[in-house]
């Protein structure tokens, strides 16, 4: 039997008493603020509309620990502030008597969010009343049981905020690791190879975007059709958008071959980053993509890696001054030299970045998923805790206790999985790159 039910038996031996909000804590309104009562010198973040700061004033009208419930814009969303803070009139803040911890409520309000929101008046700007917030029937247990609820739950809450930091942790350090290395295996000073300008690497193409008012060329498309916004990863996987046979036959749309690069030569993302991406499969292109096939003897896989590790310098040196768009001089961009060595020698450095490429790729992928695992399971665990039968028990069972420590136990079997996989990945890149 776990603390939480020993205490219910205790303590609730005829069930959990269930309130409206309004009759367990004092809902109270925000004070208005205007951008000019906001400074940089302000020490409390002013909420408003949102969960992001609105700014900072320097004074305070709640104090920390304080759960706030927004209710109009981002209307529905729950907050809590672990220090003192400004909540301005489109946010209602919970104050709690001494028999109710904040912490439970925030807690309680998040498992009732979706009822919330489907209270929510769609307008231009979204609200949500003050009676649907104060006729919110909800179960106030003993001090002793909340605060064994609020321990439970803000754990589990500590664990998935320390997997996150330490999942985005070795995300970026193999990141760092992997462009020191494709920097190092690059470096025109140390490579053995011929400086080619970009224009000599293969043929390069612009493309152009079919008539959008001809849904011909657009509904049901299964053609892939490239734009800036598709160009965010080394290795494209797909395109946001595709077209259809009757734009490439009647738009005159040029499909380009499996294996080509693009780069983009239009956009404002240029005004801090150059864009390259290796194409796997074959695909159309609009006017602010330039895309390379490569010519014979010349590794496309390698005229990427090429382009990404010399993509500052790059767009530094080519980047047209003014205009309403970010673009670069694709002349200029023509005239840069980057270093190719004989085709074997490329294929090397390739499988080199190749590994690490992979390595990051299945970080990328399987952190988003991993903690979207964790907060399905947390939101799982809080319904459990916070739904309460009429007898008072809590909804653990001992099947549901063992199943969630033999989860546990899996997760964490899969995290040193994940690890020793990762280790031997990085092993056999080194091994790689000193055959090189």
């Amino acid at each position: 039997m776990s603390k939480l039910d020993e205490l219910l038996r205790e303590l609730c031996p005829d069930g959990v008493k269930y309130k409206k909000l309004v009759d367990a804590v004092s809902i109270e309104r925000g004070k208005r603020v205007v951008r000019s009562q906001l400074s940089i010198r302000g020490k409390y973040p002013v909420y408003q509309n949102s969960l992001t700061p609105l700014g900072y004033h320097t004074d305070y009208n709640y104090n920390a620990n304080t759960t706030f419930i927004i209710v109009a814009g981002a209307a529905g969303e729950i907050g809590f502030s672990d220090k003192a803070f400004w909540a301005a009139d489109d946010c209602f803040t919970v104050v709690c008597p001494e028999n109710v911890l904040n912490r439970y409520i925030y807690h309680l309000l998040l498992n009732n969010q979706n009822q919330l929101a489907s209270k929510v008046r769609k307008a231009s700007i979204p609200r949500l009343s003050r009676s649907a917030i104060e006729n919110l029937v909800i179960p106030i247990p003993p001090l002793d049981v909340q605060r064994e609820i609020v321990r439970m739950l803000d754990s589990y809450t500590e664990s998935v905020v320390e997997l996150q930091r330490r999942l985005t942790a070795e995300l970026t350090a193999r990141k760092t690791q992997y462009s020191f290395y494709r920097e190092k295996l690059l470096d025109k000073t140390e490579m053995k190879a011929l400086m080619v300008e970009i224009a000599n690497l293969g043929k390069w193409s612009g493309g152009k975007t079919p008539s959008m008012a001809e849904k011909k060329y657009w509904e049901s498309g299964t053609i892939p059709w490239v734009s800036s916004k598709d160009v965010k990863q080394p290795i494209l996987s797909d395109t946001i958008d595709h077209i259809t046979n009757a734009a490439v036959d009647e738009a005159s749309m040029t499909v380009y071959p499996a294996g080509s690069v693009a780069i983009v030569t239009r956009s404002g993302i240029l005004r801090h980053t150059f864009p390259v991406t290796y194409i796997p499969f074959e695909t159309t292109v609009n006017q602010d993509i330039k895309i390379l096939v490569t010519k014979e003897g010349i590794s496309s896989r390698y005229v990427s890696y090429a382009l990404q590790a010399y993509g500052e310098n790059i767009r530094r040196t080519t980047k047209k001054q003014g205009g309403t768009v970010d673009s670069l001089d694709f002349q200029k961009v023509l005239a840069y030299k980057i270093p190719v060595p004989p085709i074997d020698v490329q294929d090397r450095i390739v499988n080199v970045l190749d590994n690490f490429e992979k390595i990051c790729s299945d970080l990328n992928i399987g952190l988003p998923a991993e903690i979207e695992a964790r907060q399905k399971q947390y939101e799982y665990y809080r319904d459990k805790l916070l739904t309460f039968a009429e007898n008072g028990n809590t909804i653990l069972s001992r099947a549901e206790q063992s199943r969630a420590e033999q989860s546990r136990a899996e997760q964490s079997r899969a995290e040193q999985s994940r690890a020793e996989q990762s280790r031997a990945e990085q092993s056999r890149a080194e091994q790689s790159r000193a055959e090189h």
